[in-house]
């Protein structure tokens, strides 16, 4: 299978139709006046979404057909709970379903147990994300979904890492067109107890050089692991723009470290 191309028994992607938003507005406003055969041509003039959203689970031993199904569950309950009215687009609204309705799936078929608090905690936050950014306008901080639900942001972290798959030590994490970094290079080796005292304070003082957008993101990137979309949600900056403050980062560190 391409990298880029999710295969679907059944379904002609090529075909699928993409709804303009013009079509959208129309069809949901029938849809919210009563007429309920509409629900299926709002549905396939979406499935790109969930097809573009099952790239991210490339990597996912599961059956993409199975993932393709859960994916159009969740578009449909996105299809019967989503509100015009509030004026948020529908995918911006639907993407965050989807993806929480697979990665469920995923999470509940996997081989690793989450215990049913860190599953409630994670279930419940989906709801007030979409609740919040709703109300705000834009995506809540962790802090803000925590402080909705009642609960420390600690517990809320540790159950959205929950969520997460697992992957791979050779995952590659970062690459400037030279040697590519795996996630293995950064797994430290406890039978080894000698620690290089030079490159540890090396670091810290490249790390002081940093301005403090850097140090959060190359903190959050690479301690904490979070994404660079997880990022970009948080800031309210685009993507492209966190990868390149984290490679300017990089690259000061690695220039001032080398110095």
């Amino acid at each position: 299978m391409s990298r880029h191309k999710v295969d679907i028994v059944g379904v002609n992607t090529s075909n699928i139709k993409v709804l303009t938003n013009e079509e959208m507005i129309n069809l949901f406003s029938r849809y919210k006046a009563g007429e309920k055969s509409v629900r299926d041509v709002i549905a396939k003039g979406n499935l790109k979404l969930v097809l573009s959203i099952l790239k991210k689970f490339s990597r996912s031993d599961e059956n993409k057909d199975d993932l393709f199904q859960i994916g159009c569950i969740g578009l449909m309950k996105a299809i019967d709970n989503f509100d015009p009215n509030y004026g948020v687009k529908f995918s911006t609204y639907c993407v965050p379903m989807i993806l929480g309705e697979i990665r469920r799936y995923v999470r509940d078929n996997s081989s690793l147990r989450v215990s049913r608090s860190l599953k409630d905690i994670s279930y419940r936050s989906i709801k007030a994300k979409e609740e919040l950014y709703i109300a705000l306008g834009r995506s809540p901080t962790n802090l803000e979904i925590a402080n909705y639900l009642g609960i420390e942001e600690t517990d809320l972290i540790d159950a959205l890492q929950s969520r997460k798959l697992p992957i791979s030590i050779f995952e590659p994490i970062y690459n400037d067109g030279g040697d590519t970094i795996y996630l293995y290079d950064q797994i430290e080796d406890k039978t080894e107890n000698k620690v290089d005292l030079t490159d540890h304070f090396s670091l810290k003082e490249a790390l002081k050089k940093l301005d403090e957008r850097e140090k959060y993101i190359i903190d959050q990137r690479f301690i904490m692991g979070k994404t660079q979309v997880e990022l970009s949600n948080e800031l309210s900056i685009s993507q492209a723009q966190i990868s390149r403050i984290e490679k300017k980062a990089l690259d000061s560190l690695k220039k001032n470290i080398e110095n």
